[in-house]
């Protein structure tokens, strides 16, 4: 998924290039100070995803993405800005989030799953290699990312759960989500990811609450109330 981040302030820009490093299918193919220039890396670079700022010197954001919207293969746009107010504007320009400064990791996660649905993802090269190092007991063993059933972290460790078997890893939530992006897991919990074709049911659990029931498990997982729209969406209820 190739993005361009259009924003005068370069602080942002530089947060917002450390947190899409995250996300190893997404690569930052240029950036701008102002809406005109922009333009020009949305010429030349042809990116898949703008982040864009709306208050900048000449030309605005809102002004940019309604520019934007005759072209024939016109990028995802994302508001990146400090400013609320322009939320009814944003959804005229069929924005598909609006993420207010300080930027939240939680909020990008999701905004990064919906980009993930709209926007073909390129295959990771070498997919041979693609396995995850876990440990099993005194051994480290190697687990195909499509046998994951879902990851949860307790503590201090990261637990990998399989149908088969459970087995700890080193590596934190974050960066297994970032790790295995390309693959249809999604984060339900801030101490869960679970694949989504290994969801069975979406039980309701108090207010707003849900659990989740995944083929092959006993468990129920927890779903945060933060996550339940996006999720029903992604399971098309």
């Amino acid at each position: 998924m190739k993005i361009a981040i259009i924003d005068d302030e370069p602080y942002s820009r530089e947060e917002m290039k450390h947190l899409l490093g995250s996300y190893p299918w997404a690569e930052v193919v240029g950036e701008a100070s102002s809406a005109e220039k922009g333009l020009e890396i949305i010429l030349t670079k042809e990116p898949d995803v703008l982040f864009l700022d709306i208050e900048m010197p000449g030309m605005s954001g809102v002004d940019l993405a309604e520019a934007l919207q005759n072209m024939k293969h016109k990028p995802e746009i994302v508001f990146a800005t400090a400013y609320p107010d322009y939320a009814l504007k944003a959804f005229r320009v069929e924005a598909v989030d609006y993420l207010l400064k300080p930027f939240e990791e939680d909020q990008l996660a999701q905004t990064m799953e919906r980009l993930k649905s709209l926007v073909k993802v390129e295959p990771r090269e070498n997919p041979s290699l693609g396995k995850l190092a876990v440990h099993d007991e005194d051994k480290i063993v190697f687990v195909r990312p499509e046998d994951i059933l879902y990851i949860f972290r307790e503590e201090r460790e990261t637990f990998i759960c399989t149908k088969k078997k459970k087995y700890t890893c080193r590596m934190p939530i974050k960066e297994l989500e970032a790790k295995l992006g390309t693959y249809p897991f999604f984060r339900v919990h801030k101490s869960y990811l679970v694949q989504l074709p290994f969801v069975e049911e979406l039980i309701p659990w108090g207010s707003g609450v849900y659990q989740l029931k995944v083929h092959g498990a006993d468990e129920a997982i927890p779903v945060s109330r933060n996550y339940v729209k996006e999720l029903r969406e992604r399971l098309e209820l």
